[in-house]
């Protein structure tokens, strides 16, 4: 059985089948930029990393949108409180999530739009919803009539007659219905404004993921994430303003992250009991925060708590342990030997079907870290009973164990250390790729082929393949 995702949509548990054989096209809610993200947000950021990892782990090809949304009433709020503009405060705040996102082991995204870079496509849009009576506009202001798009509660399973105004969306008595939503804001005192044909004024909130998300992944996209929060009436939205025009499906998987909890109550800024990435990470490595924000099924609430922490550092030092006493027997991973009666064997490959069949029923981490506890108990109960010298087959089983285990842990992030170096070594590779390059060209240019073909030799005997082209010298690994 394959990949299954529950999807927020049919509120089941569906099949992933994406659009595009061996594809995957996947956005993801980022933060507004007003202040940094906490623990809670990184909950959210964190799932969407590991999900795209496996996917990769799977052989999909992913490419990856995250945006910023940098022109909110919050950050026009802050922004003012500061004496500062709105595009000042929003790229502090942008510059300080790339910095603990990457501390706690969060990739960048393939793409970082930033709302205010794509206006012209929101305002495109609106104009479109202008043209089919879709969306009016009402002094500058323009409103979505949400009566217009018949599938509208879909993913929230509400009713339009039901819904009362959701977050971010004002009541208006110029409004035709009160629970249309706005698409366009005309210009007020000390806020930023663009020029359109309906006046100067802002975008809404929820335009923005949509031109954002049509821009750098087309009209119909895979898979949609964001935090349990943003299904109504963010997500909604989206979904109204973007099928309206198509008549296509945009997201055809929905996932939403449970809510984080302190005391038992939902962390958040506006409940004032968050805790920022950047302080938890004074008190606890990188890794065990990263380890407890999987701890728990990504739907599932999830309490912050000292105990749970101490829990996770505890089992990240016990992992880390016993890739340590194992590390060396990598050596042998690949040697052919025959090693099926062994005990490690056949517990490791037993760990990578069953963290595979976990990951793979929605992305159940809580199941996948269990797995690999279940290896590293059977490697350090074999390592204190042996007190003999390792038999050959032992060597190589243990180097198996090793290259698995630091596999699926990469897939979750949960083994920085090792992914700090390859990623070093692999800067490493391409600056001294360059360098070979560069003296193939100068070699070629003076006509010493004799050196040029020496070049070209040794790259091949070392599994490297050189491909000239107009534009100049590309390089890949024998059979990429």
């Amino acid at each position: 059985m394959g990949l299954r995702i529950y999807n927020s949509l049919t509120n089941q548990t569906d099949e992933f089948v994406p659009i595009e054989d061996g594809e995957v096209s996947m956005y993801n809610c980022g933060p507004t930029v007003y202040d940094y993200f906490h623990i809670g947000n990184a909950r959210t950021f964190l799932i969407a990393d590991v999900i795209r990892r496996y996917l990769e782990y799977k052989g999909y090809q992913v490419k990856f949108v995250q945006n910023f949304t940098d022109i909110d009433n919050k950050i026009i709020n802050r922004a003012n409180e500061k004496g500062v503009s709105a595009s000042q405060l929003s790229k502090k705040y942008i510059d300080a999530y790339f910095e603990d996102s990457q501390k706690l082991g969060i990739r960048s995204a393939d793409v970082h739009p930033k709302a205010t870079d794509h206006i012209p496509e929101m305002i495109q849009l609106i104009q479109q919803m202008i043209d089919k009576e879709i969306a009016y506009e009402v002094d500058g202001d323009v409103y979505y009539r949400i009566h217009k798009f018949s599938d509208y509660g879909k993913l929230s399973n509400r009713k339009p007659e039901d819904l009362l105004s959701g977050a971010r969306v004002d009541i208006d008595k110029r409004k035709e219905n009160p629970r249309d939503f706005d698409l366009w804001k005309s210009v007020k005192p000390n806020e930023p404004s663009w020029s359109c044909p309906w006046g100067c004024g802002r975008p809404g909130w929820h335009i923005e993921c949509s031109a954002m998300a049509m821009k750098h992944l087309g009209e119909s996209i895979d898979i949609h994430a964001g935090g349990q929060d943003l299904q109504f009436p963010h997500h909604e939205n989206e979904i109204a303003q973007s099928e309206v025009l198509t008549g296509k499906t945009f997201a055809r998987y929905w996932i939403h992250t449970a809510f984080l909890r302190i005391s038992g109550n939902r962390m958040g800024k506006s409940e004032q009991n968050f805790i920022y990435v950047r302080d938890a990470l004074k008190d606890y490595p990188a890794e065990t925060i990263r380890h407890f924000l999987i701890s728990a099924h990504y739907r599932s609430p999830l309490d912050y708590n000292e105990a749970s922490l101490s829990d996770s550092n505890s089992a990240v030092r016990r992992l880390y342990n016993c890739l340590s006493r194992i590390s060396s027997y990598s050596e042998f991973a690949d040697s052919g030997i025959d090693v099926g009666g062994s005990e490690i064997a056949h517990t490791t490959s037993a760990m990578m079907t069953s963290f595979e069949s976990a990951m793979d029923e929605d992305f159940n981490t809580a199941l996948a870290v269990g797995e690999i506890y279940k290896l590293v108990g059977h490697v350090n109960r074999f390592l204190t009973q042996e007190q003999e010298q390792l038999m050959e087959a032992d060597r190589v089983a243990l180097g198996v164990a090793y290259q698995s285990l630091t596999k699926v842990c990469m897939v979750l992030g949960i083994y920085t250390e090792l992914e700090s170096t390859t990623n070093r070594n692999t800067l490493l590779v391409n600056q001294l790729m360059e360098l070979v390059i560069d003296i193939r060209k100068d070699s070629r240019a003076r006509k010493d082929w004799v050196t040029a073909d020496k070049v070209r030799d040794w790259l091949h005997e070392a599994g490297i393949e050189l491909q000239d082209t107009p534009s100049g010298t590309n390089w890949k690994w024998k059979g990429n």
